[in-house]
């Protein structure tokens, strides 16, 4: 599951974020001069500014190795550049990367440790969404989004990667709970109900529209 959504993959572009040459504030210069921030992975970006000179920050400690702040100890520029992307989504926040939608295709962030694959806010599924099964052809409401993995799921003497069902679907797919339609189909609801859920492999179901 992602925790932010970006506005582009790794780095943003070589450009000012805001109108207007430099002036004597750091600050201002952060938004108004030219400078692309890379993320490197973990707290480490590197900041590349006109000409391609780059200049590697490091948010965890709040360093960089660029001249005003290994001489003079200011937090620099190119520090609150990197502030400034993180902050609005351009960039990795540390202890995040950069991933892809599983479902959609579209650039997400998601926690560092996450494993692949990985969906985007607008394609996890919530509690109550209506999915389509992809091999038969049902219509279910979904119960719940595991962080479990398939091949981790057991499902009577086999897990929901190994289920016969479920053959071609990835073994590493996050695991959705889902019912037989109910007006409230909350985990609580199907205990008291004594519905039963199925699991399945997200890949395996499709959204309906809202």
């Amino acid at each position: 599951m992602v925790s932010t959504k970006p506005t582009s993959t790794t780095h943003s572009r070589l450009a000012p974020l805001s109108p207007g040459g430099p002036t004597d504030s750091r600050a201002a210069r952060a938004r108004s001069e030219p400078m692309a921030v890379v993320a490197l992975g973990g707290a480490r970006y590197d900041v590349v500014v006109r000409g391609g000179t780059a200049y590697t920050v490091d948010l965890d400690v709040g360093t960089c190795d660029c001249p005003d702040h290994t001489y003079r100890g200011r937090r620099c520029k190119h520090l609150r550049r990197v502030a400034i992307d993180v902050t609005a989504g351009r960039v990795p926040a540390p202890g995040e990367r950069d991933a892809a939608c599983a479902d959609c295709g579209a650039p997400c962030f998601v926690a560092a440790a996450a494993p692949d694959p990985v969906y985007c806010e607008d394609c996890t599924l919530d509690p109550g969404d209506l999915v389509r099964d992809r091999e038969r052809g049902d219509v279910l409401a979904v119960v719940e989004t595991l962080s479990a993995r398939a091949r981790d799921v057991a499902v009577g003497d086999h897990t929901v990667a190994t289920h016969p069902t479920n053959d071609g679907y990835d073994p590493d797919d996050v695991v959705v709970e889902a019912c037989y339609p109910l007006r409230d189909p909350t985990p609580q609801r199907l205990r008291e109900r004594g519905v039963r859920s199925y699991a399945f492999p997200r890949g395996r179901l499709t959204r309906l529209p809202r």
